[in-house]
């Protein structure tokens, strides 16, 4: 999924509930639309596919005002949790936590076919990314618990076998015959033994 701010209050809205799997867009050194996408499982920043990274640089390009004008843009991308949000920032404005994790993509021309696919597939709607970000942690929530107890009961069974193992190998039940009821009577002595023989 992407996610595109119209003006740079959205882009604000975007910045402050940017999931940490989230990769943001924007065009190198000019005023731009920022544009993310939603990582889907399985994806990583590193294994985005090729197209996709050209539709966003495109997006990006075509909702730039002066980058739209211009051939030969750098679009930068970078995860959303390396994004830097400081409160001396202009509204809309980020820098980065660490620069080495910025990559870019160079853009030679405007793609007409491209953006006029993208523009037909957009869906214009209120997002509450508040709620989305709350539904976010619950979900995670319950995958960790889910995993912590299969972990837990992963851990408990191999305690239980560890045990089992480690009393088979001792030598303290070797000796600890069960006590039979003829050993609660008196012992006989070996002249009252050899009695009983013959």
């Amino acid at each position: 999924m992407i996610y595109m701010g119209r003006d740079k209050v959205e882009n604000e809205e975007l910045i402050k509930y940017a999931w940490p799997q989230d990769v943001w867009f924007h065009v190198d050194k000019l005023s731009s639309a920022h544009v993310y996408i939603r990582m889907t499982d399985g994806m990583t920043f590193e294994t985005i596919p090729e197209a996709l990274l050209t539709d966003c640089a495109q997006l990006v390009k075509a909702n730039s005002i002066e980058g739209n004008k211009k051939d030969n843009l750098t679009v930068i991308f970078t995860p959303a949790d390396n994004l830097k949000k400081t409160g001396d920032m202009a509204v809309g404005q980020v820098s980065f936590h660490n620069d080495k994790r910025v990559k870019r993509v160079h853009v030679a021309k405007r793609e007409n076919p491209i953006v006029n696919r993208l523009n037909k597939t957009k869906v214009e709607r209120v997002v509450d990314h508040e709620q989305e970000k709350v539904d976010r942690i619950k979900a995670e929530s319950v995958v960790r618990r889910a995993a912590a107890a299969e972990k837990k009961k992963a851990d408990l069974e191999l305690s239980r076998q560890r045990e089992a193992e480690k009393a088979a190998r001792s030598y303290d039940s070797l000796f600890n015959v069960e006590e039979d009821e003829d050993d609660f009577q008196p012992r006989k002595t070996g002249r009252e033994l050899e009695e009983d023989f013959m």
